[in-house]
């Protein structure tokens, strides 16, 4: 029997730091973050520091469709979350955005450890 694959959204943004908001930020971010991981339709919600730019947070979202998308981003957390934020950016975040068909992380075949 197939298993049916659904589109999941994933967005991914990046978010430039002013330096001395640096050590502050995942703090920062704590409530928006948790209150998002609470939502129903989200999947994950994960924060990551650039290797090279230590200015550099990025963020690895997804939701289960397009509807847990726009309930997100209509929430009163989301809201509060970028207000919080905003005044510890250096510029605008960047972000790709994306509907992609399949439900989960796959494994990574070429790296495949036994």
């Amino acid at each position: 029997m197939r298993r049916s694959i659904r589109a999941v959204i994933f967005v991914v943004v990046k978010f430039q730091v002013k330096p001395e908001s640096v050590p502050v930020w995942l703090d920062v971010a704590k409530p928006f973050t948790r209150a998002t991981r609470a939502e129903e339709g989200n999947l994950w919600f994960d924060w990551y520091s650039s290797a090279e730019r230590p200015d550099e947070f990025v963020l690895v979202e997804a939701f289960k469709d397009s509807a847990a998308g726009a309930d997100h981003v209509g929430s009163p957390h989301f809201r509060s979350g970028l207000d919080a934020l905003k005044p510890h950016l250096v510029g605008t975040p960047l972000i790709v955005s994306q509907s992609v068909d399949q439900e989960g992380w796959n494994k990574m075949a070429e790296l495949a450890i036994d």
